[in-house]
Formats: C-alpha cells, sequence, structure tokens
C-alpha cells in the first residue's frame, strides 16, 4: 500500500511539474486568470480538469465548465453530458452544458461531419467563455495528438507551416484591448501518462466510441499507422514532437 501511494504521489507530481512547466515556457496562464476549461468527458479532459481544480486555489485560479453535446452519439452522448455535470459537482465548479445539431450544421454549409463538430464546438466554447468573463479557454490535447496531427498534415499535403503540428495557445476573440486565447497545456504529456494518471489517482472517464472509427483519418493514423511506424522507430511520437516545436520555434520568432 506505502509503495503504492508513493507511486501515486510521484507519477501526479511529475505530470503535474510537466503541465506547469509547460504553461510557464509558453505562457499560458497566470494567477488570478479566469478560465474556462472544455471536458468532454474522456481521459484527457478529466486529467485537465482535476489538474486545475487541484491547483486552482494556490494559483488563485477561477475555473468554469462546459461541454458540447454534439448530438452525433444519442443516448451515449447523453451520458457523456450527465458525466460533466456530475464533474462539476464533484470538484465544486460552475458548468455549462452546450448543445449543437452538428449533423444539420454539417448539411446546411455542405462540411464533413468532423470539420462542421469543430466549428461548433469553438463558436460555442468562446460564447461560454464571453458570459463568464474568461480571457482562456483550455483544452486538453496531448502529446500523442500533436505527433498524430503532424502526420495527418503530412498525409494531407501541407506547408512547412503544417509540421509545427497543435500551437500551444492561439487567439481566438479580440474585444478591444481584451482577447480570448485557446491554451493546450496538456500537450506536456502523452496518453501513457494521462491514463496512468487516473488510474493512480482513481478517475473515472468516459468512452468515446467513435474514437475507435479507422473510416476516420486520424483514427487511422492512431490505430494502424503510428504502430507500424514504433515497431522501426519506438520513439516516432517523441521524435515528431522535437521537429514540430523546432517548426514552432522557427515560425515564431519570423
Amino acid at each position: 500500500m506505502k509503495k503504492l501511494l508513493l507511486t501515486k504521489k510521484i507519477h501526479t507530481m511529475t505530470v503535474w511539474n510537466k503541465i506547469t512547466s509547460f504553461a510557464k515556457e509558453k505562457k499560458l496562464f497566470a494567477e488570478k486568470d479566469y478560465i474556462l476549461l472544455a471536458v468532454s468527458g474522456g481521459p484527457d479532459s478529466v486529467a485537465m480538469l482535476d489538474y486545475f481544480a487541484r491547483n486552482a486555489k494556490k494559483r488563485k485560479l477561477h475555473l468554469f465548465i462546459a461541454h458540447v453535446n454534439h448530438h452525433l452519439r444519442g443516448k451515449e452522448a447523453e451520458a457523456d453530458a450527465n458525466f460533466v455535470k456530475k464533474l462539476g459537482t464533484f470538484y465544486g465548479i460552475e458548468t455549462s452544458i452546450l448543445s449543437a445539431d452538428v449533423k444539420k450544421i454539417a448539411e446546411e454549409e455542405g462540411n464533413g461531419i468532423e470539420s462542421a463538430a469543430r466549428k461548433a464546438r469553438y463558436e460555442l466554447l468562446l460564447q461560454a467563455a464571453k458570459t463568464n468573463k474568461c480571457s482562456i479557454i483550455a483544452t486538453a490535447h496531448h502529446s500523442d495528438d500533436n505527433a498524430e496531427t503532424v502526420l495527418l498534415n503530412i498525409l494531407r499535403g501541407t506547408d512547412p507551416k503544417g509540421l509545427a503540428g497543435i500551437p500551444p495557445s492561439r487567439a481566438l476573440s479580440h474585444r478591444g484591448r481584451k482577447s480570448i486565447k485557446l491554451i493546450r497545456p496538456m500537450l506536456a504529456v502523452s496518453r501513457k501518462e494521462i491514463e496512468q494518471y487516473l488510474k493512480l489517482n482513481s478517475l473515472k472517464s468516459r468512452k468515446d466510441r467513435t474514437n475507435d472509427d479507422d473510416r476516420y483519418t486520424r483514427n487511422w493514423i492512431r490505430k494502424r499507422l503510428l504502430p507500424i511506424l514504433e515497431k522501426k522507430q519506438p520513439k516516432i511520437r517523441e521524435h515528431l514532437g522535437i521537429i514540430s516545436a523546432r517548426i514552432s520555434e522557427i515560425f515564431s520568432s519570423l
């Protein structure tokens, strides 16, 4: 038992320190900031929520939770929303459940489901941030997401900037002198680290079954392509992360 508790403490602090150091280096957030946490209920967003909730008092952060129901998975989507509501209650954080009929939006605009979902999600999160006077929206993209994005951009055909992967932060809206920015503090940690974090801290999460459908290119990259590449180069994810970081530095210095 003592060994397990020590392992839990060490891993938890390792993850926290990685996120905090990354946030400080990239200037993602500061004390007293109002932050809207985009929580899907999946492992990555639950880990992000736990990190912020358990560090909020020390950093004097004002936190809000937002969950977007895309109405693509029927009762499962409703269960996700209810799960996030319970998380908000557990942590004592005000929670907003946002709703978008993504299929209808995709049909009306002539876009694919993924594109319509992404657009609707950010529009709703932006509105929720304004309502709660948040200057920051945090999403839980992690380092594996970044590696997948680099490969996805290569497959689609990309200019050099596409090799920079997922940016740690970007502006979503400008309101006079005030702006709302999107941050991704979980880029500092991997999927494996997140899964271990949840296991050691006995945190439950929801599973989105559409993530197993390799008809979607990103899922195919994660489930098929990366495992093949890892057989030749076990550190391929790490290498892609280093490449994207270097490319990002080059473009940020221009």
